[in-house]
């Protein structure tokens, strides 16, 4: 079954030097773009993280500081990721977890005001740990009938997941071949920020979900403790998050003032 896009959607997955999304950095990227009139195009990228890559995470993706040491850094590509991306929905397989908040992390950095405001993400691996509980490997074994060969290369992973979900959408009648439809199905909880530091309660109203705030709206500790705001932005916490702490401090304002 081929996807039914109103709007173009890139695949990716990244390989990168730990899991740690706000001081982890890329290694490698690659994404697949599948166009609503059936085109497609894909681009892979080694990247120089500027730090060491840990040997234990060398041995899981074999990427080492010397495979990357002349490759651009991410710096220098991120105008290229993001002109790839910049008109489409994402796909991935731990994509809503892992891959976007770590891209999101890199861009900001490199100067680029990324975020979801105009796409939605579908994680692969949500369909399948709904349907099947598995790890890729086996999801590209279950529902294609092929071993993954090269397994932890980006590009390999990258194609498995596109042949994943529409497998996927062939086994399962009750998916709806729809973004959008497929966006809310892999979506664990709805989330301000990719970290899920800031999420959205029953009214639909920020709340944090981490430290003495927990379950707290963003807007009453904004106006009670305006130096918790400053203690976040100067703390070690993704740039994304406080991104979006201040936009919600700025609505805040321009509400009043209105």
């Amino acid at each position: 079954m081929e996807l039914k896009l109103n709007k173009p959607i890139c695949f990716f997955d990244l390989e990168t030097t730990g899991i740690d999304i706000g001081k982890d950095r890329i290694v490698e990227i690659s994404i697949f773009k599948i166009f609503p009139n059936g085109n497609k195009e894909s681009k892979t990228w080694l990247v120089n993280p500027t730090i060491p890559i840990p040997p234990q995470t060398t041995a899981v993706h074999g990427i080492t500081d010397e495979k990357v040491v002349n490759e651009p850094t991410f710096n220098e590509l991120a105008a290229q990721v993001y002109n790839m991306i910049k008109d489409s929905d994402l796909a991935g397989f731990n994509s809503d977890r892992f891959d976007i908040p770590l891209l999101a992390e890199e861009m900001l950095r490199a100067g680029v005001d990324f975020d979801m405001k105009n796409r939605v993400s579908v994680d692969v691996q949500t369909v399948f740990h709904k349907m099947e509980e598995r790890t890729l490997s086996a999801a590209h074994k279950f529902y294609c009938g092929k071993t993954l060969e090269n397994a932890h290369s980006a590009e390999a992973d990258t194609m498995a997941t596109y042949e994943i979900l529409k497998a996927q959408l062939d086994r399962y009648p009750e998916l709806e071949n729809d973004m959008k439809s497929l966006s809310e199905f892999t979506t664990r909880k709805k989330i301000a920020d990719f970290a899920g530091m800031i999420a959205f309660d029953k009214d639909d109203e920020e709340i944090f979900t981490f430290g003495k705030h927990k379950g707290v709206k963003v807007d009453k500790i904004l106006e009670t403790e305006p130096g918790y705001f400053s203690w976040i932005q100067n703390a070690d916490f993704p740039l994304y998050t406080k991104k979006v702490l201040t936009a919600i401090k700025l609505r805040k304002l321009n509400n009043k003032l209105s």
